[in-house]
């Protein structure tokens, strides 16, 4: 999975195409993302410790990978991203940095 923690992303299927967010949390054994004030869901809580209003509570839903893609840095539209290696001049390992297909840009 190509798609990072703090990605910028937008949504390119389904109730909320062309929504732009950041990426909260990512579950790559299910290929899912949760992502800021996209598939927004209700639920309804009982009073608790934590909560003790209770009530109907938005959150966000996860949302499927296939569904996104990253905003490109430069342009501020929707980008594939590529690998490139990259080799560290103070100790000489090799580095895969992720990369902007339409402009170049490293992520």
């Amino acid at each position: 999975m190509q798609i990072k923690k703090n990605d910028n992303i937008i949504v390119i299927s389904g109730n909320d195409k062309n929504k732009t967010g950041k990426v909260l949390k990512v579950y790559p054994k299910v290929n899912r993302v949760i992502v800021e004030g996209i598939n927004i869901h209700k639920r309804h809580t009982k009073p608790s410790q934590k909560n003790q209003q209770g009530g109907i509570v938005a959150q966000e839903a996860s949302i499927h990978v296939s569904n996104v893609m990253i905003v490109d840095p430069k342009t501020s539209k929707a980008t594939r991203i590529g690998s490139k290696i990259i080799i560290d001049e103070k100790t000489g390992k090799k580095k895969i940095a992720r990369v902007s297909r339409a402009s170049g840009e490293m992520l």
